[in-house]
């Protein structure tokens, strides 16, 4: 089924304890309501709606799943269930709160805490792309402790980009829109790969076994990119091809500490074991441990050739 706009639900559709008030985002895997609770409190309900896997027409809640894409939509269902369950058992303040989830209309919904503020994209633009290093520094040290959050209960969450990192009012950063389902359908090729272009790693592209903590690490890193050079890195796959990337220690040279750009630089490397492997390491240099140097060895490959060294001279 080619890709299709699907209806979302009317403002003041009743689902389940809550009222939908209006649309907040709308893309090809989902729809974001805003909605009351039977308090009045406003959250956040994300529908699992695939646009090539099923229909909603202003006939119904109920979208048309056609025979050929129903196990599809029902393998992608599992995901965002089973996701949505996971994400709920984390309760850290810079992640995304998910406060329910449930099945209704023959799909699965997940109710989130409501935040006030403006994704890290918007903050981007209204800054006419310039801002502080020190605000660089803290606001991404204080959100890796979210990521480490994930990481350490054995998540990823597969769609970092500026969009998808929100400040609250008060400036606090928090992950939201996880993209784990999203891949695992992409995965299992039931639906084409849905990357955000430039700020998915290699991984996302070729070899998905490879996906790990340090995918997490590639696509913070490309969002370090584009609030120092307020562009977007080239995409993995065209860098797989040829790589034009223009390295942040040249294209932000002057206006940010060398330490910061090669902190980037480290994050973008194509190959993943010469990435930062876990957020600590990231955080530590963030909050001035120096990176590693780049015109040397990478640090894990290098570890590996004097191991084997020592081995031959035994």
């Amino acid at each position: 089924m080619p890709s299709q706009a699907n209806q979302p639900l009317p403002e003041g559709h009743p689902l389940q304890n809550y009222r939908i008030l209006r649309v907040l985002a709308q893309g090809g895997f989902s729809i974001v309501y805003l909605a009351h609770d039977e308090n009045e409190t406003p959250v956040a309900i994300k529908e699992y709606l695939p646009s090539t896997l099923a229909l909603r027409t202003g006939t119904g809640a109920v979208p048309v799943v056609p025979e050929a894409h129903a196990a599809a939509f029902r393998y992608g269902l599992k995901c965002f269930f089973e996701e949505g369950k996971a994400l709920a058992s984390l309760a850290h303040p810079n992640v995304v709160r998910v406060l329910n989830f449930f099945r209704a209309n023959e799909t699965v919904y997940l109710v989130m805490r409501y935040e006030r503020g403006r994704s890290l994209q918007e903050h981007i633009h209204a800054r006419g792309g310039v801002l502080r290093e020190t605000w660089i520094r803290n606001t991404f040290a204080t959100l890796l402790n979210g990521l480490r959050e994930v990481h350490s209960n054995k998540l990823l969450h597969l769609d970092i980009k500026p969009g998808n990192v929100y400040l609250r009012g008060d400036g606090t950063p928090l992950l939201i829109d996880f993209g784990a389902a999203r891949q695992m359908l992409a995965g299992e090729a039931v639906l084409p790969p849905m990357y955000t272009p430039g700020f998915a790693s290699p991984e996302h592209h070729a070899d998905r076994s490879k996906l790990g903590p340090w995918s997490d690490i590639y696509s913070v890193g490309a969002t370090l990119y584009a609030c120092v050079t307020a562009d977007v890195p080239p995409a993995a796959a065209e860098r797989m091809e040829k790589d034009r990337i223009v390295p942040a220690r040249r294209a932000a040279a002057g206006r940010f500490s060398a330490e910061l750009l090669d902190t980037v630089d480290w994050c973008l490397q194509m190959n993943h074991l010469e990435r930062p492997q876990s957020v600590f390491a990231l955080q530590k240099a963030l909050l001035g441990e120096k990176p590693p140097d780049y015109r040397g060895p990478a640090p894990v490959l290098a570890q590996l050739k004097g191991a084997l060294a020592k081995l031959a001279r035994r």
